[in-house]
Parts: C-alpha cells; sequence; structure tokens
C-alpha cells in the first residue's frame, strides 16, 4: 500500500506554520509524508530558504511525522499544482492571511492557486487543529451538479476523525428547485448513514446563503467547512467566486476545504483510496 503524501505551502510566516500543524495532525495516524514546499523566484534565494525550512521541520521533528523540505524557482500560481501532480498528493494544506506575506496570499489570490490543481486544498487561517482533528464539518449542498463529488472526500474525512458532518441546503421557494433541494438531503442521509456517519441537516436562506454557512458553522463550533470550487463550471445554484472567497477567508477563521470538481462520478472517493 502506497503512503499518502501530504503538501504544505510555507513561506514563512506564522499563518503556514498553522497549517502545517493541519498537516502534522492528519498525516500522523495515516504514517503520511509531508512535503513542506517553499517557491523562490531566483536559485540565488535557494539555500537561505533551504536553511530556513530545516529550521522548521527541526520545531516539529517530535511530532513523529516524516516532513521533507522542497524548494522550486518558480510561480506559487503554477508549482504548487505542479509539485502536487508529480508527487501524487492526496491533500494540501495552505495558509492565507492579508496584504503581508507570500506574494499577497490573500483570498483571491489562495483560490487561483487552488483552480490550478485538482488536489484538494485545506485552507487554514490562524485557527490550530484540535487534538481531535476535524470533530464537525459543515457541508453545503446547493444545486450544482459538481457538489456531491465532494461527499465521498468529506465522508473519508469524517470517519478518520469520527466527525460529525453537518449539511446545509437553500431554503428555495420555486417547488422544481425545492424538491431538487430534498432530493440532496436524502442522497446525503443516505450516503452519510450508509457509512455510520452523525449527520444533521438544515435549511438556510438562498438569499445571503454563504452568511448562512458561516453563521451556522460558527453556531455549532465547526473545525472545518467544505466547498467545491465551480470557478470554471458556475451555470446554476448560490455559489459563485465571491461565495468561496468570503468562505476561505471567513471572519471566523474557520478552515475550509475546497474541492475541484473532476470527470469522475460522484461516488468514488479520491482521498485516502
Amino acid at each position: 500500500m502506497n503512503r499518502k503524501n501530504f503538501i504544505v505551502p510555507h513561506d514563512f510566516t506564522e499563518v503556514a506554520d498553522i497549517a502545517l500543524t493541519h498537516a502534522i495532525a492528519t498525516a500522523k495516524p495515516l504514517n503520511a509524508k509531508v512535503y513542506v514546499l517553499h517557491v523562490v523566484a531566483k536559485e540565488k534565494n535557494i539555500r537561505e530558504a533551504e536553511t530556513k525550512l530545516n529550521e522548521i521541520i527541526s520545531a516539529h521533528s517530535s511530532n513523529n511525522v516524516e516532513l521533507l523540505p522542497v524548494v522550486r524557482v518558480g510561480s506559487i500560481f503554477e508549482d504548487i499544482g505542479e509539485f502536487a501532480a508529480e508527487h501524487h498528493a492526496e491533500l494540501i494544506f495552505m495558509g492565507t492571511h492579508g496584504a503581508h506575506g507570500w506574494q499577497h496570499l490573500t483570498g483571491s489570490h489562495a483560490l487561483k492557486v487552488i483552480t490550478s490543481s485538482s488536489v484538494p486544498f485545506i485552507i487554514v487561517q490562524e485557527k490550530g487543529i484540535k487534538e481531535t482533528g476535524y470533530d464537525d464539518i459543515v457541508v453545503p449542498m446547493d444545486l450544482n451538479k459538481e457538489t456531491k463529488q465532494k461527499l465521498a472526500i468529506v465522508a473519508e474525512l469524517a470517519a478518520y476523525f469520527k466527525s460529525r458532518v453537518h449539511v446545509i441546503t437553500p431554503d428555495e421557494s420555486d417547488e422544481f428547485l425545492r424538491h431538487q433541494i430534498k432530493a440532496n438531503i436524502k442522497f446525503a442521509n443516505k450516503f452519510f448513514g450508509e457509512r455510520g456517519i452523525e449527520i444533521t441537516t438544515t435549511l438556510a436562506p438562498s438569499s445571503g446563503f454563504d452568511k448562512a454557512v458561516v453563521k451556522h458553522a460558527v453556531n455549532i463550533d465547526a473545525d472545518l467547512i467544505a466547498i467545491m470550487n465551480l470557478n470554471k463550471s458556475n451555470f446554476l445554484g448560490t455559489i459563485t467566486a465571491n461565495y468561496e472567497q468570503y468562505i476561505i477567508t471567513n471572519d471566523a477563521k474557520i478552515p475550509a476545504l475546497v474541492i475541484n470538481p473532476i470527470d469522475s462520478p460522484y461516488g468514488q472517493g479520491i482521498l485516502f483510496s
């Protein structure tokens, strides 16, 4: 059985180190390797970056997780995705912050990095991970056909952490759309129920759905919000790029699992398989 590979892009900021703690907590029981990746613009910066990465890895050496330092010359908008593909990574943990930091990796730039890779991301702000991991995961489900794809990944994370899953859907007034939403809720209940995962379902106003998602996550003290990145295929439903950016930079600083749609049946797991 091949070992799992996780990636943490690290720009020597505090939020990147927090993302590394998330990766370590997830990797430890799986015996996964974690590549700590720094991208430099010029070759002359490699040695300094290697020194800093080695210091970071030494600081986390007591966690009994294999951490591998990597420095590449290029651009974060291309090289993170390329490195993930080359190493068959299953998850990327990345910090996002305000106007200061690695190439100004704010919400919109983080979204650009995510879109350039097929690998799921966990986007972290300044909130650490509990010893028990992600106990409560909020899963917004709108009417995009791709939205069901994330259920397989959420189920695998939930099974691993023994998480509770909280599905939230927009309360549509149109009868046809309401029927579709009810079908999605039924599907989610069956999907998670068959896997022995505790699930709750909640309806929220379709207007301001993004804010309702974060509010619900705050109310239940959620550890993760799982969304699809639909920048390339946003035809139906309430989710937009503004929604995604709002979620990954939410004021409650709740980490976000962001998944790019893939051309495969939604029932197929692509993480921890």
